[in-house]
């Protein structure tokens, strides 16, 4: 096969542009690397040394071991959704991009588990088992383009994981790549309880800093007899909070419990899905149920007597599919909605007990308050998973340091009543300073501890999950200087 023409000067590209094969297989041009110096997280940016497209596992591996034999850092990078800078190259790292090992291996209905490639996207898995009956669980609202190898390093979340959990309960299997070019294979087909440690579980939401997966065994689910969407306007933010507590008091796990505010419900009714949300109401509940067909009415009911009970202004049940699909679609594109208010936007992500949300809540309005700039709140009420956008213009001199500190003060909210920084988006290097919230230094080592067994010369995808000395101070610094010169 044919393979990428390079003239670099730079013997370690020369080299790696051998391992693999196929035309456009390296990047290294500066031109070229600029798509690559950030994910989502946009505040913080680094070139990398190159970028590299492996079609296998073997390659991936290859790769690997040529990086460990020549002290390279290097990082593993899917379609760079993320949100927490986790893909961030610091250390002029080379790219292993997965996106060219794009496979559906295999589906086994009756065993109800899949195989993909990492560079699959979400969303695609669920389409091509979608006319058998089938449908993959987790559902980030990045899911039209995320793949499921970066759902994994990030243990994503999603709408529905109120009912269904995050990623790492969706995970059956792993084919992973060690830091020293090691395959290995961990996961039992499923075996619930497996002898031995949890290294699925380890594995999953260890931010690339442990391996590179190469494969993954996932679990897929039949899709349920019947489902219904019930969407409630609040004039109170307080009201709607109350029912979302009282749903669950009740003994209903909805599917998914959504709820935004004024300043999100803005956006999203500015964006692509409008819905014609009043826009003079305080907060919107979009609550989905599924399951068998006996009982959904029932459940449906309860919720709007709940409703009712926190003086809902308005509350409907979806007529159709059509109907329910644009209330989603809605609510999906809430995070890049908020270009349409603002500027730009910062989104957090937090996770606090649920009977503490009014009062975080009120919390986070003082914030904005103190801050001088406006919030906007979506996020996953079932589960007290948080999502603050905080809004801005960063040609403000100012504003992207204010917006960096409200941020971090939601979380130190969110730890405060109990919770934790982070619910889906992962660490990173957005919130490796505030993992001090919640983990003391002992804490702290104990996990980087773990990392050395897997990642002794700390080569992948150094610098993210764990603050250290100086470091994170050091990352710090280089924001604030960063979004000073812009």
């Amino acid at each position: 096969m044919a393979r990428t023409k390079v003239r670099s000067k730079d013997k370690h590209i020369n080299n790696l542009a051998k391992i693999v094969s196929g035309p456009y297989s390296i990047l290294y041009d500066q031109e070229d690397l600029l798509a690559y110096d950030c994910d989502g997280f946009t505040i913080h940016k680094h070139l990398p040394k190159a970028v590299v497209f492996p079609n296998n596992t073997e390659e991936v591996a290859e790769l690997v071991k040529y990086c460990a034999e020549n002290s390279l850092p290097y990082l593993a990078r899917g379609a760079g959704t993320g949100l927490s800078g986790g893909a961030i190259p610091l250390n002029e790292e080379v790219i292993i991009s997965l996106v060219k090992m794009k496979r559906l291996l295999s589906v086994d209905l009756e065993n109800r588990r899949a195989v993909v490639e990492p560079g699959y996207v979400n969303l695609k898995l669920t389409n091509s088992i979608a006319d058998k009956g089938y449908y993959y669980a987790p559902d980030p609202s990045s899911q039209s383009c995320c793949t499921i190898g970066g759902n994994v390093a990030e243990n994503a979340g999603g709408a529905h994981c109120l009912k269904y959990g995050v990623t790492t309960n969706h995970i059956l299997g792993l084919e992973v790549v060690l830091p020293n070019g090691e395959i290995i294979e961990i996961g039992h087909d499923g075996i619930p309880d497996a002898p031995g440690y949890d290294l699925l579980g380890l594995l999953t939401g260890s931010e690339g800093t442990l391996g590179i997966v190469t494969k993954i065994t996932v679990r897929i689910l039949k899709n349920p007899e019947a489902k219904q969407t019930v969407l409630a306007y609040f004039d109170h933010v307080e009201d709607g909070s109350q029912a979302v507590s009282d749903i669950i008091s009740a003994g209903i796990v909805p599917a998914a419990l959504e709820m935004m505010d004024k300043t999100a419900i803005e956006g999203v009714e500015a964006a692509s899905f409008p819905v014609g949300h009043p826009k003079d109401i305080e907060a919107l509940l979009l609550i989905e149920v599924d399951g068998v067909s006996a009982g959904i009415n029932e459940q449906i009911n309860h919720i709007l007597q709940v409703c009712k009970n926190h003086h809902v202004r308005e509350v409907k049940v979806a007529q159709d599919e059509q109907e329910r699909a644009r209330w989603w679609a809605n609510r999906k594109t809430g995070f890049g909605a908020m270009g349409a208010i603002s500027a730009d936007y910062l989104v957090q992500d937090g996770v606090i007990p649920r009977s503490k949300l009014p009062e975080v809540l009120n919390r986070i309005n003082e914030i904005s308050a103190e801050s001088g700039l406006r919030i906007a709140n979506i996020f996953h009420a079932g589960d007290g998973n948080l999502h603050p956008l905080i809004l801005f213009d960063a040609r403000i001199p100012g504003a992207s340091e204010k917006a960096l500190e409200a941020g971090s003060a939601c979380l130190q909210v969110c730890a405060d009543v109990g919770g934790s920084i982070t619910g889906e988006h992962g660490v990173g290097i957005e919130k490796i300073n505030e993992m001090r919230f919640i983990f003391t230094d002992e804490e702290i080592a104990a996990q980087t501890n773990i990392r050395e067994v897997f990642n002794p010369n700390n080569l992948l995808n150094a610098g993210k999950l764990f603050p250290s000395p100086g470091r994170c101070v050091e990352i710090k610094k280089e924001m604030k200087a960063a979004m000073a010169s812009s």
